[in-house]
């Protein structure tokens, strides 16, 4: 374990992973067809065991976002992930976007999706994540059915502005999007620099840019926001040696293979360098400042 952390923050940023298959990226939807996944060779749990040493290595607990899709047919897994101590938590069934489900399609497709992980892990679950961070201004209705569930907090909101998702108008730090509940809302990280914000937690950002930024961005948030980061990424992008899909746009190509030799170096980096933890208990020490803030 690596005992390098500075004491510049004492602050426990939240560490997390997007639980699914290469196949299932955004980046691949319009090529590769949902009825065929069932055929294609999957390495997410080659992928996860790799993670699992890192944060062990390092000596950190994370929170695995977990589609019930692999979930279900990944058990073993599963469990293996929960009883190293971290959270499992949901990302729901087939990473389909939720502004694309009605709240009846949602309430479905959380129900579906926890039973599977609960089952699998053996452990409550109260954290979501939307696939893509696709809770935004056309979905208000997602919190309360969110609430109605049971779920005590929600970290599915990128506030920027993306091709692809995000909510410009969000808060950047964690808040509670219903007076009447006490879900919070915990946004993946940005930084605002000479005013314009920028992405910073993880994901596609983390790979392409150099570390320089992360840790300058993470520090930022630390000491100068005094709060926590929220830092994501996906087993996939641990795996350098995955198939290439060559008839997908070049865009999404170079979006999704760009530095992915490049990326366990950089996470170990990463986990040693700042101080990390599970998203429920991040929640549970932001909950009481978001709520205040409601009021």
């Amino acid at each position: 374990m690596d005992t390098t952390r500075p004491p510049s923050s004492t602050l426990v940023n939240g560490l997390s992973v997007d639980v699914e298959e290469w196949f299932q990226v955004g980046a691949f939807e319009n090529v590769i067809d949902r009825q065929d996944w069932g055929g294609i060779g999957d390495r997410v749990e080659r992928n996860i065991d790799v993670i699992l040493q890192l944060f062990d290595d390092a000596g950190v607990l994370a929170t695995f976002f977990t589609l019930g899709w692999v979930a279900e047919r990944h058990p073993a897994m599963m469990r293996r992930i929960a009883e190293q101590g971290h959270e499992i938590a949901s990302h729901g069934w087939e990473h389909a976007r939720v502004f694309t489900l009605s709240p009846e399609e949602f309430v479905q497709d959380l129900k579906k999706t926890r039973q599977v992980l609960e089952d699998t892990s053996g452990t409550r679950v109260t954290g979501y994540r939307a696939p893509s961070f696709s809770i935004d201004a056309r979905t208000p209705w997602a919190y309360e059915v969110l609430a109605e569930q049971g779920y005590r907090y929600s970290s599915s909101v990128a506030p920027i502005v993306h091709d692809h998702y995000g909510w410009r108008e969000a808060p950047r730090f964690a808040f509670a999007p219903q007076a009447a509940s006490d879900l919070v809302e915990i946004p993946v990280t940005t930084v605002e620099f000479a005013g314009r914000r920028l992405a910073a937690g993880g994901g596609g950002f983390f790979r392409v840019l150099p570390y320089a930024f992360s840790r300058w961005a993470i520090r930022q948030v630390n000491a100068r926001d005094g709060r926590p980061a929220v830092f994501y990424f996906h087993p996939w992008e641990v795996d350098p040696d995955q198939p290439r899909v060559d008839d997908a746009p070049l865009k999404s190509k170079l979006r999704h293979y760009t530095n992915l030799e490049r990326m366990g170096g950089k996470l170990r980096r990463l986990v040693n360098e700042f101080h990390w933890g599970r998203m429920d208990a991040l929640a549970e020490r932001e909950a009481a400042r978001a709520t205040g803030l409601a009021a």
